[in-house]
């Protein structure tokens, strides 16, 4: 990523508009601002002071300090802002205390959050802890003719001897001159508006004391003032309790400083023919002449000015109206990044629930944090992405959806996070306020870095070159204004998204900035309709035509007909209201394309059996743990699984009102067309059966969505789910409850088996759990604390559950006894395994004290559970005694000889009782054996090897000697076979084939 922003020239190539990340690793040690508390108060409702919506708030501590990477410690002020020696000047008390109110107003203004920082994560208020991003002193000549060094070591050096601390901007220049005219700037998320935001709040708590007042202005905003007015009649309509201030503005005892934020909304011109030379404060003149003129130091020549603005548009003002030329660099500086991560991430709010975190997750937040601290260290393409303060947001943000949130809102979605990171970023920017066109910079960006994306998701392919660039950026160049654009677009927001590769061999190349930002562009440029044939292209804009000629010429006909009933006029009336109908006929297809690439991109089959998207996404930001693979070692295809995702999540109604703020507005009727055409296509695909993995894309795809109707009918044709072995987060056991929550309809079956569940996956997936008739929750981690959730689920009444697969769960003697419980009370219930479950004979016998209370169950297995004789007796008495009870499971136990023989004789007693123990039969082999030697088999990688291994020694005797007391040559064969297996399977266990 850069160090450096700068302004292109015309014929720039496209490596010389981005400089690499500058990954510092021995950045100096941050120093600590402490503010003190602000006293609570009313609220001034400022209108578009600096561009709130819009502004990433880098927060984290709970503690007020700010973490200045290279300022000094500023001692704590007093509590009570209160007058420094400079303001003796002012006239009166009531000035000072005018002054003090503008204090409080203005910190209460500046603490509030974006709904997004509230919305995804933890809140936090200006007033804590603060990163602050790296700033340094640049030149004019610097920015219009960049260095073609792109060198990492060269970017240290630069930033290491040029470095700021915001206290220091209006210090003297090189030349012993006083600075008055400082520019801030750099380019879209670096983190200019937040540095402001944060001088602001800094003089509010007394740390700017040069400064008796700070006026805040939006350009934006002044940019809507077309009628003359004074700037003292400004200032008292932006802030009314400064009136008594007014009448002092001019007077050289009272230090002023401006804030002038975005100065790229404002067109400024500084000739003399355009613009009126005017000193008067009370002077009526137009809010862009008085910037102009206090930039000239025409209009108080001893107030100081701070402007903040894009690269492109340093140029607007005179190099000789400017004191000092400062650059955002964001965290250039890996240790600010991290510093900025543990801060965020390790908040007690980001466990999601109220009250104190638990060990557990305090445990849990320290390894996120350790995992992605050892990834930035990697020099990867995380850490250059990170450069940018607004993309550590998006890390954090993301990370919380994935980890923190313990219970998804329905209305949360990863589209809705990058859409309204985007929001945060461009809010209603224009690419270029001078432009007569004022495009739209996210429309912009969707029309051509969106093309690029989409043609990499096509080719799979995630690095691009300058020749690549060239064919997206500038094949359409036709105009000057065109190119213009382009010029604007390369200064201010290229590097947002595109950023050179970090990968060996390929440095030349470009990357997206976060990798997942391809396929959302992508999937923008897709939906926005784009991606269109020339035929579509034509016929739109020739329905437009055609649609409004046919309106005025249908008028005139009809009034015409009124007059002369000529047979002639009727048809041409009809011939005119087909035309645009048969030209909209090219507008459904092109809704027709879009529904068919995202169906077929959702189901294609070469990214079958990968990971689901969201372990993806995790594995991106947090790296994946082992040997780093090796640089000549051919990388893995790519996988674009989001694409759809995306595509899907960008049509939900939500989703669809931030990009009509953005400038890319998807009308209703198109994203109803689009869901209708998909309906089919997609329905149909996901009948065939997915892979586990597959199928939790499927089910993320239609949370993302947010379409109620279409989900429920998509969800409805779903009647088998099977996500064994899928790592079912509490994040996918919301989605899953949501989607599946979106009809009633009953499950035939849910395979959930090795899926990483625990005691709150179960409460999230409760209402899913009722309706399934199937339910496998084996080789989960279900103790006993997750029994009584079982136990609450089998005693609903609407509980529709008739097998419950619990093997290989450490349920404990504790946990039997909630299960004996739920058991008793249950009437749905026909089998229920508890195969190695660690029951152990305590936890049998409760269960057997039970089976009497309940007349339903017909199968039940307890194999592997350390049950001795005793117990096993008494079990299977109490299952002769059961109406229904035909089939229990007591191999692996602890059972003797003679305990194997009572059972067998007690078996003969009646009829109809199957009591699976061993692998013979009397003098037969069992007609269970396979199941058995099945079980054995599928459990073998979690069961303890040497207990199988004398177990499975134990059947191989009982075989051997049972096939030695039989005559039969036909029973002696098929004791043989099952020998065979039982040494087979012990032979690959010694030899770890097992």
């Amino acid at each position: 990523m850069q160090r450096r922003a700068f302004l292109p020239r015309a014929g720039t190539g496209w490596c010389r508009l981005t400089q690499l990340d500058s990954r510092q690793k021995d950045g100096g040690t941050a120093a600590l601002k402490m503010n003190p508390t602000v006293v609570p108060g009313s609220n001034l409702v400022l209108k578009r002071i600096l561009h709130v919506d819009r502004t990433l708030c880098f927060f984290a501590s709970p503690l007020r300090s700010f973490v200045c990477p290279q300022g000094g410690y500023h001692g704590p002020p007093s509590q009570s802002v209160s007058p420094r020696s400079s303001q003796t000047a002012l006239k009166n008390v009531a000035t000072s205390e005018a002054i003090q109110k503008h204090r409080k107003s203005l910190s209460d203004w500046f603490r509030q959050q974006p709904n997004e920082e509230r919305q995804f994560g933890p809140s936090f208020a200006l007033d804590t802890t603060h990163v602050d991003p790296v700033i340094r002193e640049s030149s004019l000549e610097e920015i219009l003719n960049p260095s073609p060094k792109m060198t990492l070591q060269y970017q240290l050096q630069a930033s290491r001897s040029h470095a700021l601390g915001l206290q220091n901007l209006f210090d003297v220049d090189g030349c012993g001159r006083q600075v008055r005219n400082v520019v801030l700037y750099g380019t879209v998320g670096t983190g200019k508006s937040t540095l402001i935001k944060k001088m602001v709040m800094d003089w509010c708590y007394g740390q700017l004391p040069r400064f008796e007042l700070l006026v805040p202005f939006s350009c934006e905003d002044l940019s809507q003032g077309n009628t003359p007015i004074s700037l003292r009649r400004l200032i008292t309509k932006k802030y009314l309790h400064l009136r008594e201030v007014a009448p002092m503005l001019g007077s050289a005892n009272l230090k002023v400083l401006f804030v002038l934020n975005g100065l790229d909304r404002l067109n400024l011109d500084f000739r003399l023919a355009r613009t009126e030379l005017c000193c008067d404060p009370n002077e009526p003149i137009l809010p862009s002449a008085i910037v102009v003129n206090l930039l000239r130091k025409y209009m108080m020549p001893e107030a100081s000015i701070i402007v903040t603005t894009r690269p492109s548009a340093v140029r607007r003002i005179p190099s000789k109206f400017v004191g000092r030329y400062v650059e955002v660099c964001g965290f250039s500086d890996t240790n600010l990044q991290k510093l900025y991560f543990q801060m965020r991430l390790c908040q007690p709010e980001c466990s999601g629930v109220s009250g104190p975190a638990t060990a557990e997750e305090s445990s849990e937040r320290d390894n996120l944090v350790e995992m992605l601290s050892r990834n930035l260290e990697r020099h990867n393409q995380i850490a250059a992405a990170c450069f940018l303060p607004s993309y550590c947001w998006l890390v954090c943000t993301t990370l919380h959806f994935l980890h923190f949130t313990q219970s998804v809102p329905p209305a949360q979605t990863l589209t809705g996070i990058y859409t309204s990171f985007l929001r945060l970023n461009f809010s209603g920017e224009v690419l270029d306020s001078t432009d007569p066109s004022n495009v739209s910079m996210m429309k912009y960006v969707a029309k051509t870095v969106g093309k690029l994306a989409y043609e990499g998701v096509m080719s799979r392919k995630t690095c691009f070159s300058e020749e690549d660039l060239r064919c997206c950026f500038e094949v359409e160049m036709k105009t000057e204004s065109e190119l213009n654009l382009l010029n604007v677009f390369r200064s201010d927001v290229f590097r947002f998204f595109l950023t050179p590769s970090v990968q060996l061999g390929k440095e030349h190349t470009f990357v997206f900035t976060i990798p997942a930002m391809q396929e959302y562009l992508a999937a923008l440029y897709v939906v926005l309709g784009e991606k269109k044939t020339l035929a579509q292209r034509v016929g739109k804009e020739a329905s437009e035509i055609i649609g409004k000629v046919s309106e005025d010429v249908a008028l005139v006909i009809s009034l015409v007909s009124k007059v002369l009933p000529l047979r002639i006029l009727p048809l041409l009336f009809s011939l005119l209201k087909m035309f645009p109908r048969y030209f909209s006929r090219f507008g459904s297809k092109d809704r027709d394309t879009i529904a068919r690439t995202m169906a077929v991109e959702m189901f294609k089959e070469e990214d079958y059996f990968n990971d689901d998207v969201l372990d993806q996404i995790n594995f991106s930001i947090l790296g994946v743990e082992g040997p780093m693979r090796h640089p000549d070692e051919a990388s893995d295809d790519e996988v674009f699984e989001l694409f759809p995702i995306f595509m899907g999540g960008l049509l939900s109604r939500r989703n669809r009102a931030i990009l009509d703020q953005l400038g890319c507005p998807i009308k209703n009727l198109a994203a109803f067309e689009i869901a209708k055409a998909m309906k089919k296509t997609v329905i149909r695909n996901s009948r065939k059966g997915l892979p586990p993995s597959e199928l939790m894309d499927y089910l993320f795809f239609l949370h993302e969505f947010q379409n109620e109707r279409f989900t429920a009918e998509a969800i409805q044709s779903l009647r088998t789910i099977s996500l064994s072995s899928v790592r079912m987060t509490p994040l996918k056991c919301s989605v899953l409850a949501s989607v599946v929550g979106a009809t009633s309809h009953e499950v035939e079956e849910l395979n959930l088996a090795s899926c990483h569940l625990d005691v709150n996956s179960l409460r999230i997936l409760f209402p899913v759990l009722l309706r399934c008739k199937k339910l496998h929750l084996q080789l989960n981690n279900l103790g006993p604390e997750a029994c009584k959730e079982i136990r609450d689920l089998l005693l609903h009444d609407k509980c529709m559950v008739h097998t419950l697969r619990l093997a290989d769960n450490p349920m404990m003697e504790e946990g039997a006894r909630y299960l004996a419980e739920g058991l008793a009370g249950n009437r749905s219930l026909r089998h229920l395994s508890l195969l190695h479950t660690s029951l152990g004979n305590r936890g049998v016998e409760v269960i057997t004290q039970h089976l009497a209370q309940n007349q339903h169950l017909e199968e039940l297995d307890v194999a592997y559970n350390s049950v001795t004789d005793e117990t096993a007796l008494a079990l299977v008495e109490e299952a002769k005694r059961h109406t229904k009870l035909n089939k229990v499971h007591l191999y692996f136990n602890e059972i003797s000889e003679e305990g194997k023989h009572a059972l067998f004789e007690m078996r003969k007693d009646r009829d109809g009782i199957t009591v699976l123990i061993f692998l013979t039969m009397g003098a037969d082999v069992s007609d269970y054996w396979t199941i058995i030697l099945n079980v054995v088999q599928k459990n073998l990688p979690v069961w303890d090897r040497d207990r199988v291994q004398q177990h499975l020694g134990l059947l191989l005797e009982d075989l051997e000697c049972s096939r030695r007391q039989t005559a039969n040559p036909w029973k002696k064969a098929k004791f043989m076979r099952v020998e065979n297996e039982v040494k087979r399977m012990l032979g690959n266990i010694k030899q770890g084939d097992l």
